[in-house]
């Protein structure tokens, strides 16, 4: 309970992650490195620093846009570390953080996941389509 006894008021209890719980702030930052884009971003990321273009041909099929907005996003969660380098011409190079470097093995592991059960996916989904 917070001073002055007003439950939820506290500054520390406002930072208990519980995904399952809706007001959880730990939702929002889940669905930002689990998106498509976002989870693939950072995959390409770990094998080296990337400029955008790099990047966008790294993840084939991401639009400019998807691809910008993703790499926002995972800049202001503290992910991904964004710099403008001086050259001419000038261009941007995406790399991790320390924290997005801990997170992007634990994706490849579920990329890995799932890669390797594609065989199982693909016949549950023939299975499943075959009772409608």
């Amino acid at each position: 309970m917070a001073a002055g006894g007003v439950p939820g008021t506290d500054p520390v209890e406002a930072f208990a992650a519980d995904v399952f719980s809706r007001a959880c702030t730990s939702r929002e930052a889940l669905e930002h490195v689990t998106g498509k884009w976002s989870l693939l971003a950072l995959s390409a990321l770990l094998e080296a620093p990337h400029r955008f273009g790099e990047l966008r041909r790294r993840v084939d099929g991401v639009s400019e846009k998807m691809l910008a907005q993703s790499l926002q996003t995972l800049e202001r969660d503290g992910w991904v570390h964004r710099e403008v380098l001086s050259a001419i011409p000038p261009h941007v190079e995406y790399r991790l953080t320390a924290a997005g470097r801990e997170l992007a093995p634990r994706l490849l592991d579920l990329i890995g996941f799932v890669e390797d059960r594609l065989p199982a996916v693909h016949a549950a989904r023939e299975e499943h389509d075959t009772r409608r």
